[in-house]
């Protein structure tokens, strides 16, 4: 087992979890912005959550880490084209709930649905669809944060 792999599964619970209805709240979180009244929403709530189930003030090398963690991961299972299109500028590649499962590996994925409390299903479905577009809010100038 990797011994960032926190960093991994943090990301992976942080995106099939808030990600799935927050998206555009995970850049914000991320880079220290609070949302205003535009979206009716504050800064609290669910990404307060996030932010102390992440660590807090840490929570912004936890998500650089865990993006690293994941390009290693899918480059190493012969998916590193799809994530680079994840990470780099343009269209993003899809990725099924199959070959997810096979990258992430079932240790990850009992993991995250114990710690999500998702059915296995339901988390590769969630993170299949999400997943692509938040590595590229995570990216936006086409390659991965420098970590801190």
């Amino acid at each position: 087992m990797t011994r960032g792999m926190p960093s991994l599964a943090a990301l992976l619970g942080l995106v099939a979890v808030a990600g799935y209805q927050n998206r555009d709240k995970i850049g914000e979180f991320l880079n220290g912005t609070k949302s205003s009244g535009s979206g009716g929403t504050s800064s609290g709530g669910i990404m307060d959550s996030v932010k102390n189930a992440l660590g807090g003030s840490s929570s912004s090398s936890t998500i650089s880490g865990g993006l690293g963690e994941l390009v290693d991961r899918f480059s190493n299972a012969g998916q590193g084209e799809t994530v680079k299109s994840w990470v780099g500028k343009g269209p993003n590649q899809s990725i099924s709930d199959t070959q997810l499962e096979q990258t992430l590996g079932p240790d990850l994925i009992s993991r995250l649905t114990e710690q999500t409390g998702l059915g296995r299903e339901e988390l590769l479905r969630r993170l299949s669809q999400t997943l692509p577009e938040a590595v590229d809010h995570l990216t936006p100038d086409g390659r991965l944060p420098a970590a801190s």
